[in-house]
């Protein structure tokens, strides 16, 4: 703004010169890294080195008046993804050099957490990794962490980028612009046209090839003009810093990955905003896209291994919408699944006030799985807190789930057998034909407490609990689950669901499994026919009891999970389970002679010879499966999916045991353990 004359008086300047106000807008998300509060000091520093840069004429509070730089914004002659002119480019790097020339004893005092050695390029890495984590991402958690953990983001996502930070070479610190991109330099009319860098609120004093990375990143130069940037950038600093290019070729792309983790935070934050502000389709689609690309940027750096599709991120922004009550966006409009009558305590009003409030849950009450998400709530009226259960869409599960879970849960109940299984409240649609359950919850009393799983292993008594409730299953009615089950032996059965999964395995896969000599379906099919159990009694099946389907509460176990529950041979429950869960000899002992003890002989003859049976079926199994795994990258934010593939060497060493096979001479004996 032009200034009047009681205002140039006191500033000092002459009536009608052009000013620049700068009032800090309250309502801004808190996404950007502060070293500094205070821009007038950094504008200080910086008049002898860059004269051209503005001057800090006045401040007082929450606002401060600048002199006006004149010129135009780079961004409008040069708009981003377009390649800058050469000659721009070499002015816009020797501004990066000559910033290494402002004195360090001229910068405001640095905060007490910064890297004594200035010197050191890892610590100072480091340290930015934890003030992404302090500054951008703990004070927007409240808000949006409900959303990131939908979308597969951890908590801890840039802590554990800051303790894998890599050894760096060694460069002197220097002062950093930071944030220097098309609309950050000006164009001024001189007949030089020098660049004049505005702006320097988020100027830091660290490792130049940060300011490097930053730069190519904002800018948005065309991927063909990186080389000559950073060939520019190189030369220009030989010129000031000659040591500020130590290890370029090496450490550069641990800056731009960096700068790619830390933008996921504000580029989803921005995009949910931006939707809460102005709603409709479009620009769902538009937001869903952004996020879409900035979760793709992150994952390599922030060890992303399994990322949402965009059917997925547009349902999670919806939801999150929702939660806030966006006009357009509404949750609670639902198409109600006959199949299932709502309970007398658990009505309409209920069902949606469940699914009004889901988005808005905070990220300690949101559990994303292999192939669901779980949100714990509230409902205000119901004594206890409740889970909204939604199917993953494009989730590919090579195991196949044969009963409806609302079916067996509900076979359960009305059993009223001692099995400590949820209770299915409502079933139905919302939102782009997303299906949704609601089940009891069945972690600890204190929602914001973490659910405690058995991931070491049983302890005696849970052990005890556990049979007793694999017992009790036998008491439940299958046929109302399941009126065609037990027709065929399930031993027979399985093992032909074995080698239709192994057939249908995508050629990359079967390919490698060839090579760490697994067979093919056809030999598989050969070797598992001369394999056979007992026969015995069928029962309902739970059919996947890892320990994070299994909830310590109350001193017993509860059990959750229940999409792939089958009817078939009691025995086969008991071992998977086995497998699936660290169990010391004495524990496997122990719940053997309870379960033989407590079940009649129709469920149990023959278990003393049968058990190794299924326990070869599926070591084989999971060599398969596991494999398959670390190929596609599937379901690997999983703990249990995770902790499978860590250790896979093992698990292909048993599985070809298991099967009679030799041990290849021809394969490479490394392979196996370089796939993890």
């Amino acid at each position: 703004m032009a200034l009047g004359e009681p205002e140039a008086r006191l500033l000092g300047r002459e009536p009608g010169t052009s000013v620049t106000v700068r009032v800090r807008r309250s309502e801004a998300l808190p996404v950007v890294i502060r070293t500094w509060d205070n821009e007038d000091e950094i504008l200080g520093a910086v008049k002898d080195v860059l004269p051209h840069v503005p001057q800090c004429l006045a401040k007082g509070p929450g606002f401060a008046i600048h002199s006006y730089v004149e010129g135009v914004p780079l961004s409008s002659i040069c708009a981003d993804g377009k390649p800058v002119d050469t000659l721009l480019v070499r002015a816009l790097v020797e501004l990066l050099a000559q910033m290494t020339r402002v004195r360090r004893s001229s910068l405001p005092s640095l905060p007490p957490h910064w890297p004594s050695n200035d010197t050191d390029s890892q610590a100072f890495l480091r340290t930015l990794a934890h003030l992404a984590d302090e500054q951008i991402r703990r004070p927007n958690w409240t808000v949006f962490g409900g959303l990131f953990a939908a979308l597969g983001i951890p908590e801890d996502a840039l802590i554990r980028l800051a303790e894998r930070t890599p050894a760096m070479a060694r460069r002197p610190y220097s002062l950093l612009h930071a944030d220097l991109h098309r609309d950050n330099v000006i164009v001024s009319y001189g007949e030089s046209l020098p660049l004049i860098c505005v702006d320097w609120e988020l100027a830091t004093y660290g490792d130049p090839l940060h300011d490097l990375a930053t730069h190519l990143v904002r800018m948005q130069y065309p991927e063909h003009q990186w080389s000559e940037v950073i060939g520019a950038w190189k030369s220009a600093m030989r010129h000031v810093r000659p040591a500020a290019v130590n290890g370029l070729g090496k450490d550069l792309k641990h800056y731009l990955e960096f700068e790619r983790a830390q933008s996921v935070f504000p580029d989803v934050m921005r995009a949910a905003r931006s939707l809460e502000q102005a709603y409709s389709q479009k620009n769902l689609d538009e937001a869903t896209t952004e996020v879409d690309r900035a979760l793709r940027a992150a994952a390599r750096p922030l060890g992303l291994r399994s990322l949402p599709g965009p059917k997925e991120i547009e349902r999670a922004l919806f939801r999150w919408l929702a939660s806030r009550g966006v006009p357009g966006a509404r949750a609670v409009t639902w198409v109600r699944d006959r199949r299932l009558p709502l309970p007398d305590d658990f009505g309409e009003t209920a069902v949606a006030h469940a699914l009004s409030i889901e988005g808005a849950a905070p990220a300690s009450r949101v559990f994303k799985g292999t192939a669901h998400l779980n949100t714990v709530v509230q409902v205000p009226g119901v004594c206890h807190p409740v889970v909204v259960r939604r199917r993953l869409p494009d989730v590919t599960r090579r195991e196949p789930h044969f009963l409806s879970e609302h079916a067996v849960l509900r076979g359960i109940e009305e059993a009223k057998v001692a099995v400590n299984a949820p209770k299915v409240l409502a079933l139905g649609e919302t939102y782009a034909n997303d299906p949704f359950a609601i089940h009891t919850y069945m972690g600890p009393e204190d929602v914001d407490r973490p659910p405690n799983h058995p991931v070491h292993g049983l302890l005696p008594h849970e052990a005890d609990g556990l049979v007793d409730q694999l017992c009790a299953l036998t008491q439940v009615p299958y046929e109302g689950v399941d009126p065609a089950a037990g027709e065929v032996g399930f031993h027979r059965w399985l093992k032909g669901k074995l080698v239709r999964l192994v057939e249908a395995l995508p050629r990359k896969t079967q390919q490698l499994a060839r090579q760490l000599g697994l067979p093919d379906a056809g030999r598989l099919d050969q070797i598992l026919s001369r394999q056979e159990v007992s026969r015995r009694e069928h029962s309902l099946l739970h059919g996947d009891l890892n320990p994070w389907n299994l909830v310590r509460r109350d001193g017993g176990l509860s059990i959750i999970d229940w999409e792939m529950a089958l009817i078939g041979d009691p025995l086969y429950d008991l071992v998977r389970h086995m497998h699936l869960t660290p169990t010391r000899p004495e524990i496997r002992d122990r719940m053997f002679r309870r379960w033989e003890r407590n079940l009649p002989s129709r469920y149990t003859r023959d278990w003393q010879t049968d058990w190794q049976v299924y326990r070869r079926l599926e070591a084989v199994r999971s060599a398969y499966i596991d494999l398959d795994r670390i190929v596609t990258g599937a379901s690997l934010d999983a703990p249990n999916v995770r902790r499978a593939v860590a250790s896979y060497a093992v698990t292909l060493t048993v599985a070809t045991g298991a099967l009679g096979l030799p041990v290849r001479a021809t394969a490479n004996p490394y392979l196996a353990r370089s796939l993890v």
